[in-house]
Parts: C-alpha cells; structure tokens; sequence
C-alpha cells in the first residue's frame, strides 16, 4: 500500500505548479514510477483502491488549492473528481489501451473538470505561461488574529467557531490550550475533532448556536473575490454571510476580515452593531458584528 501512496505523491509532485489549461501535448503525462507501480495495481483488494482513489482525490484537490486558493469544489465537484480516480483505476485495470492514452485521457477530464466547476480558470490561465504562480492562501498565527479583531480572549463567548481555520488550525489549538470550546472548519483533511472538513457554503452553522464566530482573509476574501466576477456566487456568499449571523447567540459577535461595506450597508441596525478596525499597512479594515 505504501508504494501506492508514495507514488501518487511523487506523481502530483511531477505535476505540480503546470498550468493544465495550457494546451501543450505531454505536458501532463505519468512519470516512469507510475508506469512501474502500475503493473502491480491488480494486486489491490477493493478496500485499497478505495482508499487509494480517495486519498488521490484529496491529494489532487489539496494541489489545485494550493495552486489557487479561489477555487471552489463543492460536494458535487468533489465526487465528479473521485469518479474521474475511479474510473483510472478502471481503465488502468482493463489495459484496454496503452498507457500513454490513459494518460492523455486522463488528463484531458481533469482538464475538463477544472473548467465545469470553476470557469474562471479557462479565462486566467488560457494565455498562460505553462507553469503558474500560485494564488496561494497564508497560514496567520493565533497572535495575528486574535490583535486584527481586538479580541479578549478571557471574555471570548463560547462555542467559537474558525471558519478557514487552516490547515495548522493555529487559533483553534491555541483557544483549545485555553479550555474554550472551540472549532474549526476548512477544505483540507483533519485528523481532529475540533478540525473538520467543510466546505463553508454547505456548512450547518445552525441557529443561535455560536457566541463567537472568526474569518481572518478567509469567508470575507473570497465574499469579495465572487463578487467582483462576472461567475461569481455572490448569491450563495450572500446567504451564508446571514446564516451565519443567524447562526449566533444573543451577544455574540462574527469577527472578519477583510470588512464588507457593500452588504454590511443592509444590514438591520437594531438586530446588529457592527464595529469596525483599522489593519495597519493594509487598505482594507477588520470588522465585528455583534447579535443584539
């Protein structure tokens, strides 16, 4: 199994930073160890290539993710990413083609995917270079954050909730060392229970269940980012921003940053007083929304 697993990695790996809407034959292709560790797949009971074929999947998604933090994979993208795993797996198994076609093929659907679920990558990346900069997210100390949003964290109202927590969760850990009940949600894999895979737009954030809930550069950036695009989904940005002031207890309060002056304008004044934070060096400001 071990083979396996190092080989999808060092694969991803050859892959990783191509632009795949470059249109370059070859560009994309399996490395020799692929081809190697290929001959031995029919070895695998149907458990391991499962958990083979997921664990591809979440290495894949993880890449893209890297390589463009604005690209967004709901569940329905996520399980056409899978069936494209499987049916590899599929096809590797049959040998009804040569190697070199499963690849080519192979690549051509992820290619395909990419565009269906996030069309805006065909627009950026088409008069690309071959290999692209990574529109790459950061990982904030808990210092950072808890400054940013003037936060006392003796006076934090409990459950507290990090969405885009990142993949280190480095607020969740620290609150957690604190004896707050805390939790985080992001798109990468955890190993935690505090630390759950979630995509932010199908989250249940539920009703009145939350007394703080915090987004550094997170829910609020990409609010922004889907706005300002001609495919944006605004409007689920737009329903999830009230679900998750819904989502709050009397008194609680929704820390963010970057602010959102073209929906915090609609906002009911006697429901929600929203405060507002200079970040030194930046052009934007940190905003709290307290539940009256």
């Amino acid at each position: 199994m071990n083979k396996f697993i190092e080989n999808i990695d060092k694969q991803i790996e050859f892959n990783q930073g191509k632009n795949i809407i470059f249109d370059e034959p070859g560009l994309f292709k399996f490395i020799d160890d692929t081809i190697n560790t290929i001959s031995s797949i029919d070895d695998l009971n149907s458990d391991s290539e499962n958990f083979l074929i997921d664990y591809a999947t979440d290495k894949v998604l993880e890449e893209f993710c890297r390589i463009n933090q604005y690209y967004s994979f709901n569940s329905e993208s996520k399980l056409a990413l899978r069936c494209i795993y499987s049916d590899l797996f599929s096809e590797i198994q049959s040998k009804k083609e040569p190697i070199d076609e499963i690849s080519k093929n192979h690549y051509s659907r992820l290619k395909k995917w990419l565009i269906k679920y996030n069309s805006f990558a065909e627009k950026i990346y088409s008069n690309a270079d071959r290999r692209v900069k990574p529109v790459a997210c950061s990982e904030y100390s808990y210092n950072l954050q808890i400054d940013i949003f003037k936060i006392d964290v003796e006076r934090l109202i409990s459950p507290v909730l990090d969405i885009g927590c990142g993949k280190q969760g480095n607020l969740v850990n620290y609150l957690k060392s604190k004896d707050i009940e805390v939790y985080g949600i992001d798109r990468y894999k955890f190993d935690s229970d505090i630390l759950q895979t979630f995509d932010w737009l199908e989250y249940n954030y539920g009703i009145e269940k939350w007394g703080t809930i915090i987004s550094n550069l997170g829910f609020s950036n990409h609010f922004h980012n889907h706005n300002l695009r001609n495919d944006g989904n605004y409007i689920e940005y737009g329903k999830t921003f009230m679900n998750i002031l819904n989502s709050l207890k009397v008194g609680g309060c929704f820390h963010y940053a970057p602010d959102l002056p073209f929906i915090e304008i609609y906002l009911d004044k006697n429901k929600y007083e929203i405060t507002k934070y200079d970040i030194s060096g930046l052009d934007f400001k940190a905003t709290s929304i307290t539940k009256l």
